[in-house]
């Protein structure tokens, strides 16, 4: 989602469907030969609205509002006060403190929120009370009430995987909404949201469910949304998604558009996948999840004719972190998982999916595919490190970096690169593990597949289809071997500092 990133509705709150549904439809089964779904005839507009399409949501949300709330933090952020800021002459003028201290200034942020309990628990999104800028600090968290009523908040957990965090005020009776059961949501189904986009209050909105278990690509335990066409805003994070009995369904967290407004796609956490993260942390509990140790990859159409396996189908295992449960199981490099469990391995159930769902120290059955072949192995799940872990022992491929200089030997001209043996000074310059094995590109033809798929001088190469390469005339071999046997790509296994992935390659004609 390059061009139209999801981006979080800073106040996605309740939202409430639009009124006048004042024709629904009704359809007829035919009878006799199967016909189209909707075979003129088939289907009739009613005079009426079906039962439990009211012709207004007024009702409804007289009674759903007032559990609604705005959610607003105070933070301190540091300002630069240098005034060269952004200039070619900022390193020059440091930044100037005052009084002996860097200058602070107070920030603001909204969302919404909704209490589930009449002694003031309230649910809303992790973001919504998260500092919005680096080195920020959050100095308070204060819920407002439709009547007016204001509440100092208190954390009372939060977990940033899944978005949710819970708070707490101090009051009694207050008014309060239950969780309804996310697995009967259907396509199609109305829905109603209430919060406060850009700040107003009390904003009601209706739509049509459009999908449920949307994956975004997010990846992890939780990367399955309900989307829905009903306006969601900036503001409306952490609000709940109502169905036509009033139960909370969903929790408004995302949207997907180029501007960052409403274009019609917005995601809310179903309440099945949400309420034992609450319930968790209402008790002062931590989420734990379930862990491989593994980095994966889709299995692209390029990648599966590469590797001959099915397309549609399983994850593509591009490294095995030693010591952890996919490496002690037996988890290669290379391996595509197809299966966890009874469950497959698709697009719609990722593996980090349904890996993350399990509990740490569940030993689950897993299927691969291993040149060409089914292999049953046995993990046992390990516990997943924090994100905050997680990012800190990733490569950024963005980072700076460079080949050093050194000859150029024999080319493998035949994918349009020209290649060097990785030595353990080279592997040195370009800070990968002394130990990694393989050739490094010295050279790129613009023009070639290997470029158009981002591969680049300083990359290394560590295996084609599977076969480690050491020298330009490995590379050679394996490519004029494979276009032998008719086949049209290559897999590569490239590394860029500690990151590697597998990139399927078009072998020119």
């Amino acid at each position: 989602m390059r061009n139209a990133t999801v981006r979080y509705a800073y106040a996605l709150a309740t939202a409430a469907l639009l009124s006048g549904a004042a024709a629904t439809l009704a359809i007829h089964q035919p009878a006799g030969a199967q016909t189209a779904q909707n075979e003129p005839g088939a289907i009739e507009v009613a005079s009426a609205p079906r039962p439990g399409a009211p012709m207004s949501f007024a009702d409804m949300v007289a009674k759903l509002q007032p559990a609604v709330v705005n959610i607003s933090t105070t933070q301190r952020v540091q300002v630069n006060t240098n005034p060269f800021a952004g200039t070619p002459l900022e390193r020059m003028v440091p930044q100037q403190p005052q009084n002996g201290q860097p200058a602070t200034r107070q920030a603001e942020s909204l969302g919404s929120g909704f209490i589930i309990s009449a002694d003031g628990y309230v649910v809303t999104n992790n973001h919504v009370i998260s500092a919005g800028a680096r080195g920020a600090v959050v100095e308070s968290i204060k819920v407002t009430l439709p009547d007016n009523r204001e509440f100092t908040a208190r954390l009372v957990g939060r977990d940033p995987s899944s978005d949710l965090a819970v708070l707490k005020i101090d009051g009694e009776n207050l008014p309060f909404v239950r969780f309804g059961d996310s697995s009967k949501a259907r396509v199609g189904d109305w829905v109603v949201a209430i919060g406060n986009p850009f700040g107003l209050g009390g904003s009601v909105t209706a739509g049509i469910i459009s999908a449920v278990h949307r994956v975004t690509g997010q990846g992890g335990a939780y990367d399955r949304f309900i989307q829905t066409d009903a306006s969601i805003n900036r503001g409306n994070s952490g609000g709940p998604m109502f169905d036509l009995s009033g139960n909370v369904i969903g929790i408004n967290s995302q949207i997907l558009s180029p501007t960052g407004g409403n274009v019609g796609i917005g995601f809310a956490i179903p309440t099945e996948e949400a309420r034992p993260i609450i319930e968790t942390l209402m008790k002062g509990g931590a989420v734990t999840r379930g862990y491989l140790g593994v980095l994966m990859q889709d299995v692209t159409d390029d990648i599966a004719t590469a590797l001959d396996v099915p397309k549609g189908r399983g994850t593509l295992i591009s490294r095995v972190e030693p010591g952890q449960a996919a490496d002690k199981a037996g988890v290669k490099q290379g391996d595509v998982i197809v299966k966890v469990g009874d469950k497959d391995v698709t697009r719609d159930q990722t593996l980090s999916y349904l890996v993350a769902n399990l509990k740490p120290g569940t030993k689950v059955p897993i299927t691969v595919i291993r040149d060409g072949k089914n292999v049953s192995l046995t993990v046992t799940v390990g516990t997943r490190p924090t994100d905050e872990q997680l990012a800190a022992s990733q490569f950024d491929p963005d980072a700076e970096g460079g080949m050093p200089g050194a000859p150029t030997v024999n080319a493998a001209a035949s994918l349009g690169v020209q290649v060097i043996p990785l030595t353990p000074g080279i592997a040195q310059e370009l800070r990968i593990d002394p130990r990694t094995q393989g050739v490094v590109i010295d050279r790129v033809d613009p023009a070639s597949d290997v470029a158009a798929k981002g591969i680049q001088r300083g990359d290394v190469i560590v295996s084609i289809n599977r076969q480690p390469v050491a020298s330009a005339a490995d590379v050679a071999k394996i490519v004029a071997a494979t276009k032998g046997a008719g086949r049209k790509q290559v897999l590569l296994f490239v590394q860029r500092g500690n990151f590697g992935q597998f990139v399927p390659v078009d072998i020119p004609g």
